[in-house]
């Protein structure tokens, strides 16, 4: 056999059965085996000049083929550890979530091992990776976080085991199964917060103004400090001498009111504000809304449609109707289709025929949009009490304020601002003429809708304009 067919022939030796390991048992070669490799290799290609020294090539071979097949005897088997993941099912956006990995060792040698849980990349792991070495018959708990970055329902079905053998020639790939299903909600830390400034009268901090009611209801619902506000007639006496401070009585509507929602799920809430989807800046808003008109002993339903219908909620009441909305929302997401305004609207005409407050959450960039909002908003006038909340775009008004913060605006400055105010412009007459019309409208920053909605709610509530 020539020189050449004996180098040719060891590289084949060695390339198919790595080739095999990594395919059948996911065993692959570490750095330091590839360095130990180039030895034999290099040696192998002197045959070339000194055909004569062909046992000692083979005698390196045999030697260093040993170590490397020792060595790789070393790795364990698939039965060696077992792995379980404790997370809770819920989680919110944008907040942490804590999982537990535990990874158990059940042979009595030791092993260097990485852990890498097969998490989706929207969830955020933080640390990704751990590395531990495990004593004979040892076990680790893992812990660490994820930060969702995007709602809905996440499936993690294994946890991946990279184990070095003793020298550290080799390495293995062990996958084992756990299956966890996590559902990312929207935030609702701001329900908390709700509930415990209601309690402590301090919802202004949240930005919710107290309304005065026009009229009076009836039902009593608590008493509570005295504000400037109020009606001297509501003091209650006893309570103020009992806790030597001005106390009122609060009152409640007799009657459940019912909310009707309508998110739109189209292309024009596929924009992003703050690092969320329009839509989700309406979910938000919309759990919260939910939140406190149930709180208040009103109704509240869900449509949410695109170019079809989504999912409808029935209007009711109750705090367990909140788990219905998050459930039916949780796992919506803008798409980039039209939306069918005359579908949404037949499908409320048909299932929804009690007087509600309709509160259509959508954006309008066009006048076809504008169109078909007014058009149905409009037709609801007298049946229902429509409230249209549309969602602005930061980056027109900021074009606007770079040009008049500006002493002398460049050429290139003004163009985009002129267009900007045109549109802005545009806007505001789609505005007017609902509300010429008998609509209600709320003409918000994303991100800052949660108030001025609560607030028209409470506001529309005093008024009694259900």
């Amino acid at each position: 056999m020539s020189p050449l067919a004996l180098v040719l022939l060891k590289l084949a030796a060695i390339g198919l059965p790595l080739g095999v390991l990594a395919w059948l048992v996911q065993v692959y070669p570490r750095r330091p085996m590839v360095y130990l490799a180039l030895v034999p290799g290099i040696v192998a290609f002197g045959l070339l000049a000194a055909p004569a020294v062909v046992w000692v090539v083979v005698a390196i071979d045999v030697v260093l083929g040993t170590v490397v097949l020792g060595d790789l005897l070393t790795l364990p088997g698939r039965k060696t550890f077992s792995v379980t993941r404790r997370a809770g099912r819920i989680a919110s956006l944008r907040k942490r979530h804590p999982v537990r990995l535990t990874v158990s060792n059940h042979s009595q040698r030791a092993f260097a091992v990485w852990v890498r849980d097969g998490v989706p990349w929207e969830l955020n792991p933080d640390p990704d990776e751990f590395a531990y070495r495990f004593q004979d018959r040892g076990r680790a708990v893992m812990r660490y976080e994820l930060h969702p970055g995007r709602r809905g329902e996440f499936f993690l079905d294994h946890v991946y085991l990279r184990i070095r053998s003793r020298l550290g020639l080799w390495q293995r790939m062990l996958v084992y199964p756990a299956e966890t299903l996590i559902h990312v909600y929207p935030d609702m830390k701001q329900l908390g917060q709700y509930a415990l400034l209601a309690r402590t009268d301090r919802l202004n901090l949240l930005g919710v103004r107290r309304t005065r009611r026009i009229g009076q209801d009836h039902e009593f619902e608590r008493l509570r400090d005295y504000t400037i506000d109020d009606n001297y007639k509501h003091i209650d006496w006893r309570a103020t001498a009992r806790r030597q401070k001005l106390t009122v009585k609060d009152f409640q509507a007799s009657q459940s009111q019912r909310i009707i929602f309508l998110l739109d799920c189209g292309r024009m809430m596929t924009n992003e504000s703050a690092g969320l989807s329009l839509l989700d800046h309406g979910l938000n808003a919309m759990l919260m809304l939910g939140y406190v008109a149930l709180r208040q002993g009103d109704s509240v339903g869900l449509i949410a449609f695109s170019n079809e219908i989504h999912g409808f909620v029935p209007a009711r009441g109750g705090m367990n109707q909140l788990n219905r909305l998050l459930h039916a929302s949780f796992n919506r997401f803008p798409r980039l289709v039209e939306s069918r305004y005359d579908q949404a609207f037949r499908y409320l005409a048909s299932h929804c025929r009690k007087r509600s407050l309709v509160v259509l959450v959508t954006n309008v960039i066009d006048e076809v949009n504008a169109h078909q909002v007014e058009r149905y908003l409009s037709s609801l006038v007298g049946r229902h009490l429509p409230l249209a909340v549309m969602l602005r775009d930061r980056r027109l008004f900021e074009a606007v304020d770079v040009a008049l913060d500006m002493e002398q605006p460049r050429e290139e400055e003004l163009w985009p601002a002129a267009a900007a105010a045109e549109i802005l412009t545009w806007r505001h007459q789609v505005l007017r003429d609902l509300t010429s019309k008998g609509v209600l409208s709320l003409d918000v920053f994303p991100e800052e809708m949660t108030a001025p909605l609560v607030n028209r709610y409470l506001e529309i509530k005093a008024r009694h304009l259900l």
